[in-house]
Formats: C-alpha cells, sequence, structure tokens
C-alpha cells in the first residue's frame, strides 16, 4: 500500500505539560487506523494536529508527499467527524450534507447527484426533508459523516464519534462506519478508548499511553501478542503474572517452570507472564497443570467467569481484646477522655512520635457537647526493651488518662515460598469503638498495624483479605481472633460450564497460550 501520511516527531505541550512525546506513525492508503487509549492520552491532539486545527511545536506531518505544517485546515484534503456532530440546526437532512458544496460553488445537479450518493451511503435515502433536530442520535452520526464524505476528501478523521450514543446503536454503528470506509475505498482515522470498538473496525491500531505509542499492530497482534503489561490490561480482559525467563523457551510462574514459544531474553531475566481467560480449560485436576479452588462466579450471559486462586495468600492471625468503655469524665472542666493500651514493635520504639502515639492508643477527649478536643500533651517514658510501658494523655485543662504500652519483639511471617512478609499486633479495642467503626477493615488494619512487604526489596504489598467471625455491631467484652491476609495467585477463567464456589478444579493450557513480555521500565 502507498504511504499516505507521516507523522515525524510530532511533539505538542500544552501550558507547561507535554502531551505528546516525540509520535513517529504511519497511515497507508484505504487503511482503518484507530488511535486507542485513555482520555488524556493524546490520541485526539494528533487527530487535531492532522486535521489543521492545532499546531505541534516540533516535528512534521506529511501528507501524500508533501509537508503541510503551514496548510491551513480548510485546504487540507481531509474532514473530521466529531462527537458533537455539529450540524446545523436551521437546515434539514439535504442542506446539511450539501453544505461544503455550495461553498465550494459546486453547480446544483451536480449536488444533487453527490448528496443522493451519500444518503443512499449512510442508508438515508427519504429523510432529505427532515429537520436534523428530530432524529435519532444515530441517524445525526449518519448526517455528519455523509457530510464529510460528499466532499471526496482522501482521509477522514472521527474523533470518538459513537461516543453519544447507547450500547446496541454502538456496536450497529460499528458494522455501518466499518461498511462506509471499504465501499468508498478512503482511509479513516478514529479515535476511541473502547477496546471493542478498536478491536471490531480496525485494520491498524496505535496503542497510546501519556503521549507515547506503546505498539502498532493488527487487531490479532494487539490481542494475541501485546508488547508489555499495558498493552495487555488495555486490550482485553487479562492475567498477568510475574514470571521468569529460565531460558529460551522455559517461563517459570506459578512456582512451576511451563515450555513456552518465546524467546531471545537474557537468562532468568524478570518477565511479565499474560495468559487470556479463554485460554484456560478446566480438567480434572490429575491432568492439570494447575489447581485451584474457585472464590467466585459471575454468569456473563454466554459464558461464565470464574476466579480460580491456585495459591493461596500469606496470613497473619491476630487476636483483639475487646474491652468495656473506660472513658474519663473531669467534672470540673466539663470534659471527657479515652485511650486504650495497645502492643508496640520494638524496632518502632525509637521513630514514634506524639501523634503516633495518640493514634495507635486511639486517643481522643471531648466536651460535655461532644465537641472534639486535643490532646496536648503526651507523658511517656518507653524504652527499647521488652516489656510494659505506662503512657499519660492530657487535655490543655488537665483532664487525663493513662494507658500501658505492651513493648513486643517483632512477631511476623515470612513466606519464603512467594517472597512476602506479613505482621500484626494484637490489640485493645472498646465495643463501642467496633461498632461506630464506618469501614471495619482499615479500622482492623489500623489498631492490628497489620501490613505486608516484598522480602527481597522491601517494597510494600497490599492486605487485601481481613477475616473474622462475628458481627462488628454485637461484640461483647473478650477476645477474638483476626487474620490479615494478601492476595494469593489468582486467575480470571472463562467457560460455558457451570460451576460452583468452593470447587477444586485442575487448570490446563498449551504452550502457545503463553505470551511472555518485558517488564515495563517505568513500573
Amino acid at each position: 500500500m502507498r504511504k499516505l501520511i507521516e507523522f515525524r516527531n510530532i511533539v505538542k505541550s500544552f501550558d507547561g505539560q507535554v502531551v505528546l512525546k516525540g509520535i513517529n506513525l504511519n497511515v497507508y492508503e484505504n487503511e482503518f487506523v484507530t488511535l486507542l487509549g485513555p482520555s488524556g492520552c493524546g490520541k485526539s491532539t494528533l487527530l487535531r494536529i492532522l486535521g489543521g486545527f492545532l499546531k505541534q511545536d516540533e516535528g512534521t506531518v506529511i501528507f501524500d508527499g508533501q509537508c503541510i505544517d503551514d496548510v491551513p485546515a480548510y485546504k487540507r484534503e481531509i474532514n473530521t467527524v466529531f462527537q458533537k456532530y455539529a450540524l446545523f440546526p436551521h437546515m434539514n437532512v439535504y442542506d446539511n450534507i450539501a453544505f461544503g458544496l455550495r461553498i465550494k460553488k459546486v453547480g446544483e445537479d451536480v449536488i444533487d447527484q453527490k448528496v443522493n450518493r451519500m444518503l443512499s451511503l449512510v442508508n438515508l435515502e427519504g429523510y432529505e426533508h427532515r429537520n436534523v433536530t428530530l432524529l435519532s442520535g444515530g441517524q445525526q452520526q449518519r448526517v455528519a459523516i455523509a457530510r464529510a464524505l460528499v466532499n471526496e476528501p482522501n482521509v477522514l478523521l472521527l474523533d470518538e464519534p459513537l461516543g453519544a450514543l447507547d450500547y446496541k446503536l454502538r456496536k450497529e454503528m460499528q458494522r455501518e462506519l466499518k461498511r462506509i470506509q471499504q465501499e468508498v475505498g478512503i482511509t479513516f482515522i478514529f479515535v476511541t478508548h473502547d477496546q471493542e470498538e478498536a478491536l471490531t473496525m480496525s485494520d491498524k491500531i496505535v496503542v497510546m499511553r501519556e503521549g507515547e505509542i506503546q505498539q502498532i499492530g493488527t487487531p490479532i497482534e494487539i490481542y494475541n501478542e501485546p508488547e508489555n503489561e499495558y498493552v495487555a490490561r488495555f486490550i482485553g480482559e487479562s492475567n498477568i503474572i510475574d514470571g521468569v525467563m529460565v531460558d529460551d523457551y522455559k517461563v517459570k510462574f506459578d512456582d512451576k517452570i511451563f515450555d513456552c514459544d518465546d524467546f531471545g531474553f537474557k537468562p532468568n531475566e524478570a518477565v511479565d507472564v499474560l495468559i487470556r481467560p479463554e485460554d484456560f480449560d478446566i480438567v480434572d485436576r490429575r491432568s492439570a497443570l494447575m489447581k485451584g479452588e474457585i472464590k467466585s462466579v459471575v454468569f456473563k450471559g454466554v459464558h461464565y467467569e470464574l476466579i480460580v486462586e491456585t495459591i493461596s495468600g500469606t496470613s497473619k492471625t491476630v487476636t483483639m481484646h475487646i474491652l468495656a468503655a473506660h472513658d474519663t469524665y473531669n467534672e470540673e472542666a466539663g470534659e471527657n477522655i479515652s485511650a486504650n493500651d495497645f502492643f508496640l514493635d520494638l524496632e518502632d520504639v525509637g521513630s514514634l512520635e506524639d501523634f503516633d502515639l495518640i493514634a495507635r492508643a486511639n486517643a481522643q477527649a471531648w466536651d460535655n457537647e461532644e465537641n472534639d478536643l486535643s490532646i496536648s500533651e503526651v507523658i511517656c517514658d518507653l524504652k527499647a526493651e521488652v516489656g510494659s510501658y505506662s503512657c499519660t494523655f492530657k487535655t490543655a485543662k488537665g483532664t487525663e488518662t493513662s494507658i500501658v504500652i505492651h513493648v513486643v519483639s517483632p512477631t511476623y511471617v515470612e513466606d519464603a515460598r512467594h517472597n512476602i512478609g506479613i505482621s500484626a499486633f494484637d490489640f485493645f479495642v472498646t465495643a463501642d469503638e467496633l461498632k461506630e467503626s464506618m469501614a471495619i477493615s482499615t479500622d482492623l488494619k489500623t489498631w492490628a498495624n497489620a501490613e505486608a512487604w516484598n522480602l527481597q526489596d522491601d517494597s510494600p504489598i497490599d492486605i487485601t483479605e481481613v477475616k473474622y467471625d462475628f458481627e462488628p455491631t454485637e461484640v461483647k467484652e473478650g477476645s477474638y481472633e483476626i487474620t490479615f491476609a494478601t492476595k494469593g495467585r489468582e486467575y480470571k477463567v472463562e467457560t460455558t460450564s457451570m460451576h460452583e464456589e468452593g470447587d477444586k478444579v485442575g487448570l490446563r493450557f498449551d504452550k502457545e497460550d503463553i505470551h511472555v513480555m518485558s517488564k515495563m521500565v517505568n513500573e
């Protein structure tokens, strides 16, 4: 195919923020090209530069072999259809389509022939005298497309033209746009953030992120062979797992080494591994490559979407001690104050400020009208030794309460197999404090000082599950166990067979279903 458009090192900034970072892209004659990416990635900016509505800061746009940097928009052989169709409300369908031709002073007999051809192309025969404001969204879009195409441009730019349509109409218009493009035989450049639109309509997809191109390819190439985690996650459902490329055609993940079709990585290079949900088969556990438990089942109409956990998360269990209310009331000052005993990691003793002690003890003060008061003084003689230490909290008026801080040696779980450490402490809390919690899991993590980290680089890891078997609004004095856990290895699986939560299943896939990707540099 003949090269029609060249973007050469296009740079564009707005208010000091760079939105296009040296874009290089070729578009060929009669292609349907889609610029795909989230809002703010620069795709519409690139389209407007091509259309002549914006001027780039650096770089050159070549159209049909000629530089068009200084060619005004109205002289470019390019027309644009926007999301808001910008039809003329005082004109009917026919006059909207004919507008551009009349500006060019084309004869009315020629205009009539071309408009009627466009009406036929967009399936609006018989609508020529309709008021455009009374048309449906899909019909208005067809008028906008016909108005752009009647001028016979070499390129049609479409800036999210389906964004205002409902789902059913979007699907219909996707097919219509592809049919129209094939029938008129010109280049379409389409901007969208909708992956399904891109896969459905395009000859070539350009995936963009933060002003840069991540990958260019056909829909099949982009879906089956994404170059990095960003593209894989943006296009379709993805299971992306940390892996190690042991050698050519050998990749390790989920604690096993699998055959694959990938090569050219360094020995033992850290990689991302992609397996699409539809590429898993659920099989008998005896013939499985992986074994797991179904954690959730969602019916999607034509298939079921399962979450299968193959490796459980790392966990730490602590004891929550529920205390009776123990507010201290200062009648003379009209103030209340309360605080709780708590456990403290020996390693943290030297780093705590007064506000840390106030937070750990959940110390709070209030007056007779329930107005919150500041804790103005903390008297505490902590030592970097295992033991129990008194700590007193005071208000400005001298209302005070004392607690005991139990300094203990670090107690954490090291899961060397999955490279995770997790720690949490027993803690004290009143029944009222628990009942008043607005975010129980978050508060439990705070009270227990629960945290998890990567054993290799100490980077934090999310605690995703807080397990307990009590009803927070009905707890009484006593002790309760709470387990904090990191997320296990979970896979999204699509299947047409029915399963239930808790089922033990086997998973199988072919080596060609494994796609190995280099780690993104800016992760």
